[in-house]
């Protein structure tokens, strides 16, 4: 591939500028006629500032470029600091943009988080700038093709449909899928949108990734995130992976784990599959898929047996563990533990005596643990073995949950989640009261746009099932009208389970939306042909392109709690849009525009009017007191990124220093001002780096676990013990949250100023307005103020109060099926009947297991991310990994004919049949054969590319495996189980 080279008049250098920005226009003039062996990187983005293929040249938009191309006048070139949109890690990126065009990347070697590195994806970052196969201009589905409609005409035509829709059916018969690809701003916006609509139906990726552990995770110590950070982790003294394969999915996260092994750290992988996260390990353990309870109950019983437990610590800071231990030596001697998950047990000794013998340590998980029918359980599970060792709050220790997306931590924090607003607040009224007074809305106008007070109240469906909202009964459906209309705002359909059925249910809608930047599978799903007999007449289907994350400004929140600021890189290419610009046009033509912006100034871009992402932050900051989203300003997060080479690498805080600009001062921030960050943004909260650590001052980040439960449970205590507090504190005991009666009792209310007692008087924490509570509780007395509680090893609002191993519902063991069945079925659960029991007794009765012996499981690969389409769609990431495939065990595949390399048939209970490559490989065992999931684009063997917009769709195209996956959900959040199915493979 030839490179123009630029003439040097083009890359004079302009008075002033940074270092950075004179370096790169001098190294405008001095551009590599030829990419050599290395060039993955340059070809990439960094190094293809030096000049443009001539081949991409028309795809570069120009217009409006600042400056001229004569001789005589210089290029303007900016430098613009953005966060990656793949991963959960938060890698910074600096963008160089010249006349308006992104021509070059570099790695921020400042950030504390990436160090200047960048994994496969996040070096091909700059092909979002030009993107070939992107969704350039609005689009119709007419007679089996899409055809290019106006803004207008696609804004005409749906509010319209919608209006009638919400007439005739009712709110609730629209569903809203969101986006983990979607800024906070835009998250919270969208959430915004739909209670404004008159729904709680709407969901986003976090459904069918982490909601198993956001549930879990907050019902056992408060804070359903990541409790620690991929920083932390060079603290830890043994780290063990289980169910997460970091190496790929998390790449530059492994950097901080290879450091913390130059120093003598034990790293343990526990995984079906060895991955190349288990290459790196000093102890690789295989288990059999779903078997997760039974390994770490065998730790425990190790543990408890040698009497390892931190006593002094489960005394002070936890309910319940008497209980788990009463039950794990009765049921899991390590006879039991090796028969359900397969691990001897000198292996379960081994592990558990290097957990034992080197501390602190860490546990990270992924969706290895997360993705199955009893998913809160295991989650649970492994925060129980990290409290009895004594684990949690503490610096190289935790629970270090590592998220999927770039944003799905700050999209679930503050985003569209059927049964929360932002923050978590529960759909209880109080919650609506407070959320319309952030608004600037009167509460009984929003009560209004619901179908009834009853549906304002009650969880929406859940993303997972929205299949089911359209297709199930409507007599057995807890809300008036089936799903009729589907909006995709970001979010891939192979991503889910139960293929098959999800096409007959995009057949049967009213209305189908995709608003994205890449036409997804979505587009290609609706437009091939289906079951005549299911097929609505009178369906429409419009693709709606929208602007990536680099065509805008907002923020984003990394696994590990920290906010990171965008700047825009480039203007919207093409015809798109940004997403919340078309929420405030879809709201206008709804009838709720003026409400949904009254507290923004509005910004022209293109022309047209968009919501200043600013000043949507600032609402969220003064409304989302509970999970601490309030004092991280947009000022604050600017200075920070400005200014990364004043953060500790390891502890993330600061080593002082003054931004020049604006002369704001660091001392004591950690790096992103992790949540919580406490407060008004005056307070100067400095973020939590370490959950619950009661060795910090709160002002510092310090705490404890959250009095979110009551103060006794049958009798027993539920505060922390006397002498187990944060630092500093006035009150050394357990105490429950602060509201306004608590502060008066203390004798601390006239703290407060006039105007914080008018608006404090009759609040808590979570509702004082005045954020006074707050400053006077933490910067006056050093007390938290969620309370000071013990962690609950024992969840008894839970369908298991203490984890119980359950079969999954499809499965190759019908004799552990008998022994650990599932849950009974559910008449009425996230208003859907929702079936277990039923469901595997029919699977044992018709002998499933003998017609599909296998185990299928699922995963990440480092150069393809979500549901892929975005990363098939560029062209250095798809040069990569260019096939689906399916990993086969060497025996499994001989026993059936199979060489590596040929094509299979993978054969699903569902009906589905998937043609892949067969790669043999002993990373599986015998029983297990594992497929990526970022594949879509193929369909049962036949390629999709007739269906996909002319010119959008994705390079790569390869059979999804969850075409093939099947039913079943979490008994408490409704994940899907993708990670334990059963299939066969013959020869094709």
């Amino acid at each position: 591939m030839l490179l123009t080279r630029k003439s040097s008049s083009a890359a004079s250098p302009s008075a002033g500028g940074s270092t950075l920005v004179n370096r790169l226009q001098r190294g405008l003039s001095q551009a590599l006629p030829t990419l050599d062996r290395r060039g993955f990187l340059r070809r990439s983005g960094l190094g293809i500032g030096v000049g443009l293929a001539a081949t991409q040249l028309s795809l570069v938009k120009k217009a409006q470029a600042s400056g001229t191309m004569s001789g005589d006048t210089p290029n303007k070139i900016e430098v613009k600091r953005t966060v990656c949109t793949h991963c959960s890690v938060g890698c910074a990126v600096d963008a160089v943009v010249e006349n308006g065009v992104w021509v070059r990347q570099e790695a921020v070697f400042d950030s504390p988080i990436n160090l200047g590195a960048h994994c496969a994806k996040g070096a091909a970052l700059r092909e979002h700038g030009h993107g070939e196969f992107r969704l350039r201009y609005p689009m119709k589905l007419v007679n089996g093709k899409y055809e290019r409609i106006s803004w207008d005409t696609a804004l005409d035509e749906i509010s319209a449909k919608l209006l009638e829709l919400r007439k005739t059916s009712g709110p609730d018969s629209v569903y809203w899928i969101g986006s983990s690809k979607h800024n906070n701003e835009q998250a919270y916006l969208l959430r915004k949108f739909v209670s404004y609509f008159g729904s709680n139906n709407c969901d986003h990726q976090a459904r069918i990734c982490h909601s198993t552990t956001v549930a879990g995770v907050a019902n056992t110590w408060g804070y359903g995130a990541m409790t620690n950070s991929y920083n932390d982790m060079q603290n830890s003294k043994v780290a063990m992976y289980i169910g997460s394969n970091a190496a790929e999915a998390h790449p530059v996260s492994m950097m901080h784990m290879l450091h913390a092994k130059e120093n003598g750290c034990k790293m343990i992988v526990v995984d079906p599959r060895f991955t190349r996260t288990a290459a790196k390990a000093d102890e690789y353990v295989r288990i059999r898929s779903g078997s997760d309870i039974a390994f770490l109950f065998g730790l425990l019983h190790v543990i408890f047996k040698n009497g390892w437990e931190d006593k002094k610590y489960i005394n002070d800071r936890v309910f319940g563990m008497d209980k788990v231990k009463e039950e794990v030596m009765a049921k899991w001697t390590l006879d039991k533990v090796e028969e359900v998950c397969g691990v001897s047990p000198e292996q379960v000794t081994k592990v558990a005596t290097m957990l034992h013998e080197n501390n602190p340590g860490t546990v990270v998980w992924c969706m290895g643990q997360t993705q199955h029918t009893i998913g809160n359980a295991i989650v649970r599970a492994s925060c129980i073995l990290q409290l009895a060792l004594g684990n949690i709050g503490k610096s190289g220790g935790g629970t270090n949950i590592f998220r999927g997306h770039d944003n799905v931590q700050g999209a679930t924090d503050v985003g569209p989640n059927p049964d929360s607003l932002p923050g978590y607040y529960g759909i209880v009224e109080g919650s609506w009261k407070h959320f319309a007074k952030a608004w600037g809305v009167e509460f009984d106008w929003l009560k209004g746009r619901f179908a009834s007070p009853a549906m304002m109240t009650k969880p929406g469906i859940t993303v997972s099932r929205w299949i089911d909202g359209v297709m199930e009964k409507n007599e057995l459906i807890d809300q008036d009208s089936n799903l009729k209309a589907v909006f995709y705002w970001g979010h891939a359909p192979n991503s889910q389970t139960r293929g098959l059925e999800m096409k007959r249910a995009m057949d049967k809608l009213d209305l189908l939306v995709v608003v994205d930047p890449y036409p997804s599978a979505t587009a290609a799903m609706a437009a091939m042909p289906g079951k005549a007999e299911d097929l609505n007449p009178n369906r429409a289907v419009y693709l709606l392109p929208a602007a990536t994350q680099f065509e805008t400004s907002g923020s984003c929140t990394a696994s590990n709690r920290s906010l990171q600021w965008r700047d825009k890189v480039i203007e919207p290419l093409w015809e798109s849009r940004t997403d919340h610009m078309i929420m405030y046009q879809f709201a206008q033509k709804l009838g709720f525009g003026p409400e949904l912006v009254k507290n923004y100034k509005l910004q022209k871009v293109k022309g047209m009017d968009e919501p200043m992402p600013e000043d949507i932050l600032r609402e969220i900051n003064k409304s989302v007191w509970t999970i601490g989203y309030t004092g991280q300003s947009p000022e604050r997060l600017k200075a920070h990124m400005k200014n990364m080479h004043l953060f500790d690498v390891k502890t993330l805080k600061s080593k002082g220093g003054k931004d020049k600009e604006t002369g704001y001062d660091f001392g004591g921030d950690y790096f992103g001002l992790p949540w919580p960050c406490y407060g008004t943004p005056e307070l100067k909260h400095p973020g939590t780096s370490n959950l619950y650590d009661t060795s910090k001052h709160v002002m510092d980040g310090g705490g404890n676990f959250r009095a979110n439960f009551g103060v006794e449970k049958d009798g027993q205590n539920l505060l922390a013990e006397d002498g187990s507090h944060s630092k500093g504190a006035d009150i050394t005991t357990g105490y429950p949250e602060l509201d306004h009666v608590l502060l008066k009792k203390l004798g601390w209310w006239d703290e407060l100023t006039d105007a914080e007692k008018a608006l404090a008087e009759g609040k808590n924490w979570k509702t004082d307005n005045s954020g006074g509570m707050m400053r006077v509780f933490m910067q006056n007395h050093g007390c938290h103020p969620f309370g000071n509680a013990k962690a609950r090893a024992v969840v008894w609002n839970f369908p298991d109060p203490i984890p119980q191993h359950r079969e999954p519902l499809y499965g190759t063991r019908p004799d552990l099926m008998e022994k650990y069945p599932t849950h009974a079925d559910k008449k009425a659960f996230w208003r859907l009947p929702t079936l277990y029991k039923t469901v595997q007794d029919k699977n044992i009765a018709d002998k499933v297991h003998e017609k599909f012996p296998l185990i299928l499981t699922s995963g990440r690969l480092v150069e393809y991310e979500g549901g892929g389409e975005e990363t098939r769609s560029n062209p250095w990431l798809a040069e990569l990994q260019q096939e689906a495939f399916v990993e086969i065990n060497p025996k499994t595949a001989a026993d059936r004919g199979i060489r590596n390399g040929e094509r299979v048939w993978l054969n699903s209970p569902t009906g589905a049949r998937l043609n892949v490559q067969a790669l043999v490989t002993e990373r599986v065992d015998t029983g297990t054969v594992w497929m990526p999931f970022h594949f879509s684009g193929r369909w049962q063997g036949k390629d999709m590319l007739e269906f996909y917009p002319k010119g959008a769709a994705p390079i790569v195209r390869g059979e999804a495996v969850n075409t093939a996956t099947t039913y079943g959900y979490d008994s408490v959040t409704m994940m899907q189980e993708t990670k334990t199915t059963v299939c066969n493979i013959e020869r094709a």
